[in-house]
């Protein structure tokens, strides 16, 4: 009896604890598994954002007028009602899409992965769904999947391919609405949607490509609880159990990466990964009115400081209806391209500086939204690590040619150019570091040394 008691109570342990296993958001692994999924995109490092869809065919003007914020936004913005919306569908037939030359493009920049809208808030999805009729194949002139031959490209050329969905908004399919819905055409309910609509939808974006997709990017978890994510969630789990997930699904699920969007955080996430998302310009969808962009100079600098703080970056264009890259966007990233094919040993599979100063420091005066002083970045040099080395990125390149760094007490082996290896020469002395510099930078944006040192892990001053 006492027997049967004892198997009574551990089957009734081994029941809650499975039931709290369940209740757990997300998945428990060990750290070997963990670094091994997650390994190619800490190695990555810079990757491509594609955000694309019917929002391009107004690109940024409704009857006319300029409807301000983000061109993917315009239907929330404008208050375009469900049928009115639709229409524009009409008007997107890509027939300039081809895929082969973005692929090649992101893999010119030195990008190692890509993440394209299958769906954004408006609902309208990019692949053939059985889900929704509001989609590529069934509401437009061109007629066909777009997430495929991306697919194919990203195949050929060696690059991984993640799957941007809006879980929660979708203005047209029932979804959640920001602000409140403008049109009674679009009055639902949540969970009818996510049972009918997105489930599916994810359901297929994960099992129609192929090895890919690598990354679900999930937005905006508006009115997102627990149950409504698990059902997200286990429907990735079940059919992409290696994948990455940001931490926008909702419903407590942390997910694997921090997304700090259109921002670098000063000291980036300590014992999280992360990534920067951030544009170009002022858009993330295409606008035909934005001409506001961001320099080359700032674009590596951004990625030279997200690298630093170990992070990713994830830089977007935003196509035209008509399946083109914007050529602004195009001449950057090739100009971004010839800088990483010199120096983007210093960028890819590193790791934080080993250092602890901020390069910056935070506003008296200035806020952010959440009310907190805002950093500002000197753009004077960076420092990414690896085994056995650190890298100098500097970017103001001094006019005598000495350069010193303090804090390291690693003993150095040698320095170097990346640029031709030209040979660095170096006075240590305690934890500070000199070097002796050509009085010419190799680059006028950013420049950088290899320092080879004793010490597998560089050791500094705390």
């Amino acid at each position: 009896m006492k027997r049967i008691a004892l198997l009574v109570l551990a089957t009734c342990l081994t029941l809650n604890i499975t039931n709290a296993q369940d209740k757990s958001p997300d998945k428990t692994e060990s750290k070997e598994q963990r670094d091994k999924r997650m390994d190619w995109w800490r190695e990555a490092k810079f990757g491509l954002f594609i955000h694309w869809g019917v929002y391009s065919v107004p690109a940024g003007f409704y009857h006319n007028k300029p409807v301000a914020g983000i061109g993917e936004w315009i239907m929330n913005r404008g208050k375009i009602p469900m049928a009115e919306y639709q229409q524009f569908a009409k008007g997107y037939n890509p027939i300039k899409y081809n895929a082969d030359d973005w692929v090649k493009a992101a893999k010119e920049a030195g990008m190692k992965y890509i993440v394209i809208t299958a769906k954004h808030h408006d609902g309208f999805a990019n692949f053939a769904t059985k889900a929704s009729p509001w989609n590529i194949v069934d509401a437009t002139p061109y007629g066909k999947d777009a997430l495929k031959p991306l697919a194919e490209a990203c195949r050929k050329y060696g690059i991984k391919l993640g799957f941007y969905y809006s879980q929660a908004q979708d203005w047209n399919n029932g979804g959640a609405e920001a602000g409140g819905i403008w049109d009674k055409a679009q009055e639902h309910d949540m969970d009818d949607y996510i049972n009918k609509v997105a489930v599916p939808q994810v359901k297929e974006i994960c099992s129609n490509y192929g090895e890919f997709p690598s990354v679900i990017w999930w937005d905006t978890p508006r009115d997102m609880n627990y149950e409504r994510a698990k059902k997200l969630y286990d429907a990735v789990e079940q059919l992409r159990p290696d994948i990455i997930q940001n931490n926008r699904l909702g419903g407590g699920f942390k997910g694997d990466t921090e997304t700090p969007e259109q921002f670098i955080p000063a000291q980036g996430f300590p014992g999280r990964d992360w990534e920067t998302c951030m544009t170009m310009n002022n858009t993330w969808g295409f606008k035909r009115d934005d001409n506001n962009w961001k320099s080359t100079e700032t674009l590596i600098r951004n990625l030279c400081d997200i690298a630093s703080k170990g992070g990713n970056y994830l830089l977007n264009v935003g196509p035209t209806s008509e399946g083109l890259i914007p050529e602004a966007s195009l001449e950057r990233l090739a100009e971004v391209g010839k800088w990483m094919k010199v120096n983007g040993e210093a960028i890819y599979g590193s790791h934080a500086t080993p250092f602890k100063e901020p390069h910056g420091s935070y506003s008296k005066t200035e806020k952010d939204k959440k009310g907190n002083p805002v950093f500002k970045p000197t753009w004077d040099y960076r420092v990414t690590s690896k085994s056995g080395k650190v890298y100098l990125l500097i970017f103001k390149w001094p006019n005598n040619g000495s350069f010193e760094i303090t804090g390291l007490k690693s003993q150095v082996k040698s320095a170097y150019l990346v640029s031709d290896h030209t040979a660095i020469c170096v006075k240590q002395s305690n934890a500070s570091l000199n070097l002796n510099l050509p009085t010419k930078a190799p680059d006028p944006i950013a420049s950088v040394v290899c320092v080879e040192l004793e010490d597998e892990a560089a050791r500094v001053i705390n």
